[in-house]
């Protein structure tokens, strides 16, 4: 960074424009886009998906393909017009100046390349360095990046490593050469909230210690928050609103940003007094954008003539750090106004036991090697006696990391598997030892799933209709065709979907429109008991509010039983009554969603919380980074399943953490938790969460 002055920026961006030439013309991808990034500078860039945010990134890379072209305005790296360069030049500067963290980790590693090898690359080819050299500058980033015993992970090949090993390997990778800018694209969408806490705490320290400007690319405008200095707003191929982090999240002035931070489940959120808001209507195809602002068809604050007319151009707003807007309404609107609801929504009514699990375990016998079939069988203990009730008209959220066994609870309650021991009394029916093809219709169509990726849950080749049709064949709903037709259409005004949807096929809906068909399906046989594995997570946040107000309506008006498979936090806070944590196939903290969300937690409930990213400023939240990942459930520590990873461990006399799994207890009302801390240890545990104004007085 010595050779650039830095009161100058590392990466200029004005009046940009990209577009993509197909068979049916051009369409404007990113349009009059401006920004600029000073050195050691973070910079987040948010919206929802199809909003041009990696296109941004790949004009930077200089990396459209075929069909993308830069078609206005200029992209400056230290003062010098990347559009200009050759590819030669290109081609010497990405990887050592300018380096791009992608979202999936293994589209950037070799399988067949020793981690090592492919890190040591970096320095040989673009800095001439010699191999020794190469090595222990791999060695010092594989520290840096918090990778424990670096000898053996340089010496490991990628598929040997978990996904946030992966990950770690890909940033440092990306500082091999010491880049002056460097670009993340959604680092951390694929991983745990717990391993997304320690990306995120390395990013910020290693951009700290390199002195490295980053543009982070996310739509998760709490990771966004914590990560970076300055915030830029995307929508429709537009930036919207730019400026310092404080100043846009406790200012800000343009209708989009505003629409965005009323669709994510912040602390203050609540599914009966303040709802989350889904922002109306549909984002707009890139032929498709209206006559003047964007936005303005979605906008609350719309005035025909002023808001359909010309061009709207960026505004700056006075008394704040280079904070713009664009919008032509920014000095008209009360923007300290609080949004509230039209209605109060009453909760949920809360009924009788539908399921209860009783001691429920899960093992895998699997052969010591797989491609031999040789050696002493192993046993893998992906549940351990999980025992809870779920009510009718309830919201149960499971939580925990990948591999703490929700989705083995969820085959096995599904009858995709059967359970090794136990009871799963679901109504008045034991089916723990019953897989899904010896049930009766009836228990099958009560319960019922909805999947974490709606894409791959729908026939390609089978119109809406058809599919909704076929689950009510099998349900053995209706008398006639004609009986089928109607309910099917009653099912898509139940998910709000319009009826002419029943003769489009799956491509031409968007994510979220598929994942409410998938909702609609589920509900073809009156389900009584919802399993949603992970149903929002793959949507934009103004999707999944809407998709999460039509689950609680459905379970209003049919008195479903939800259980609510998550490792989201924030929106488990929102929607659920009660919360299981799990690790390691164990239930290790169960109570209502207050009791779980405040202290005394499990101290992996503690952590879980703490890794929670909150798009709020007046939160001050207690930070707990979680060392390694969880073990193997093939290979389970002694004692306490947390006792390897536990900050409190120590608290606890002796090695009864290591020898004794703990019992579980009663804390309170309903309120259970399997932990070796004394009562006076747990008592003198402080929120992970506080108000600024709490934490002042």
């Amino acid at each position: 960074m010595t050779d650039w002055d830095m009161s100058k920026p590392i990466l200029e961006i004005e009046t940009l424009s990209i577009s993509f030439f197909t068979r049916a013309g051009e369409i404007p991808a990113v349009m009059d886009f401006s920004c600029s990034i000073m050195p050691g500078e973070a910079m987040g860039l948010v919206g929802e998906s199809g909003c041009g945010k990696s296109t941004v990134a790949l004009g930077v890379m200089q990396d459209l393909g075929v069909n993308g072209r830069i078609v206005g305005g200029s992209i400056r790296f230290k003062g010098r017009d990347l559009n200009t360069m050759s590819a030669q030049e290109l081609g010497k500067l990405r990887g050592s100046e300018i380096a791009m963290i992608y979202q999936e980790p293994m589209a950037s590693l070799n399988p067949a390349m020793k981690v090592g090898r492919q890190l040591m690359e970096v320095p040989m080819i673009h800095q001439n360095m010699a191999a020794d050299a190469a090595r222990a500058r791999a060695r010092q980033l594989v520290a840096d990046v918090r990778l424990p015993d670096p000898d053996r992970i340089l010496n490991a090949y990628p598929h040997q490593l978990s996904g946030g090993q992966q990950q770690r390997i890909v940033i440092a990778m990306a500082l091999m050469a010491n880049p002056a800018l460097l670009i993340l694209d959604e680092p951390t969408t694929a991983l745990d909230v717990t391993v997304e806490a320690g990306i995120v705490d390395l990013v910020k320290d290693l951009g700290r210690k390199y002195g490295t400007s980053m543009l982070f690319i996310s739509h998760n405008l709490g990771l966004v928050m914590e990560t970076c200095n300055r915030l830029c707003v995307m929508y429709s191929g537009e930036a919207v609103e730019t400026g310092n982090i404080r100043d846009v999240f406790n200012r800000m002035r343009d209708p989009y940003t505003q629409a965005l931070f009323r669709a994510i489940p912040l602390p203050s959120a609540n599914k009966g007094s303040r709802p989350l808001r889904a922002i109306p209507g549909n984002f707009p195809l890139p032929h498709e954008r209206p006559p003047g602002c964007n936005f303005g068809p979605r906008c609350d604050y719309f005035k025909q003539g002023l808001c359909d007319v010309g061009d709207i151009k960026m505004d700056l707003i006075d008394g704040d750090d280079r904070h713009q807007s664009r919008c032509n309404r920014i000095r008209d609107i009360d923007w300290t106004a609080v949004w509230s609801p039209d209605k109060q929504v009453a909760a949920s009514e809360i009924g009788d036991v539908v399921l209860q699990m009783d001691d429920v375990r899960k093992y895998y016998e699997v052969a010591a090697s797989s491609l031999f079939s040789g050696g002493d069988p192993k046993v893998v203990k992906a549940n351990e006696t999980l025992s809870f009730d779920a009510r009718e008209g309830e919201t149960l959220a499971i939580v925990g990391e990948s591999g703490c066994g929700k989705s083995t609870f969820a085959k096995v309650l599904m009858g995709l598997e059967t359970a090794t021991s136990g009871n799963i009394m679901l109504f008045d029916e034991n089916v723990q030892s019953t897989p899904i093809q010896h049930r009766n219709t009836e228990t099958v169509s009560h319960l019922q799933m909805v999947f974490q990726n709606p894409f791959d849950t729908l026939n390609p080749s089978m119109t809406v209709g058809a599919q909704i049709i076929r689950a009510l064949e099998v349900f053995g709903v209706g008398k006639t065709t004609a009986d089928r037709e109607n309910r099917m259409l009653e099912l898509l005004d139940l998910v709000k979907l319009p009826r002419e949807f029943a003769t489009r096929m799956p491509r031409q809906l968007s994510g979220g429109q598929k994942q409410r068909v998938g909702i609609a399906r589920a509900f073809a046989g009156d389900a009584k008991v919802v399993v949603a594995d992970e149903p929002v997570s793959a949507l934009d946040v103004s999707v999944q509010a809407a998709v999460t107000e039509l689950l609680m309506d459905i379970q209003r008006e049919n008195g479903t039983t939800l259980l609510f498979i998550s490792h989201d936090l924030s929106i488990v806070r929102y929607l659920s009554d009660r919360v299981m944590v799990m690790y390691l196939g164990h239930v290790v903290e169960l109570g209502t969603t207050d009791q779980v969300f405040a202290p005394p937690y499990h101290p992996y409930t503690e952590a879980l919380l703490s890794a929670v990213p909150v798009a709020d400023t007046s939160v001050i939240k207690k930070r707990i980074v979680l060392e390694g990942d969880i073990p193997s459930a093939m290979n389970p520590p002694s004692g306490c399943p947390f006792q390897t990873r536990c900050p409190w461990k120590t608290e606890v006399p002796g090695n009864l953490c290591e020898t004794e799994v703990p019992p579980m207890r009663e804390l309170g009302a309903a309120h259970q938790i399997k932990c070796h801390l004394a009562a006076d240890m747990l008592a003198k545990m402080e929120p992970v969460f506080t108000l600024a104004a709490d934490a002042a007085e």
